[in-house]
């Protein structure tokens, strides 16, 4: 997994218009970049919410919000329009930045193990480097914004 001190790959993938997102769109803002492990999901939903309630808390001290996961850009339209969701969605169909981030490996869930996301977001400067990582038993999902806020 990448730490802190880590500086992010330019290229973080195509959005859920297939735009191409690059970090350096967001020269000069820090970046929230959040990864999660599917749409429409209790935990998920609750997440993009708590960020989408804190957004412009979070513009206003000149943070902008990512959110990756590797479901398809249609599946990301979706829970844009049904959660009302004000910031880009990366569909990292590919697992390419998922595996370049390292927040991707095997879970467990009632004993059934399988390959997916873990919930980790990743505080960025405005160089694109890593200053806190919110692990995936640190984040409440329900708060995260105001967990990113309280920085």
């Amino acid at each position: 997994m990448m730490n802190v001190g880590d500086k992010v790959p330019d290229v973080l993938g195509t959005d859920e218009n297939g735009e191409q997102v690059r970090l350096s769109d967001y020269r000069g803002k820090k970046v929230v970049l959040y990864f999660y492990p599917k749409d429409n999901t209790a935990g998920c939903t609750a997440e993009a919410c708590s960020l989408r309630d804190d957004y412009e808390a979070l513009k206003a001290k000149g943070y902008e919000v990512v959110g990756v996961s590797v479901d398809s850009a249609e599946s990301h339209r979706k829970f844009i329009a049904k959660h009302a969701l004000p910031f880009t969605l990366v569909a990292d169909t590919d697992r390419v930045l998922v595996n370049e981030m390292g927040v991707w490996g095997e879970k467990s869930m009632y004993g059934r193990k399988y390959m997916g996301t873990f919930r980790t977001t990743f505080i960025l400067n405005e160089e694109g480097v890593i200053e806190k990582i919110f692990l995936p038993k640190e984040i409440k999902t329900k708060t995260h914004g105001s967990q990113i806020l309280g920085l």
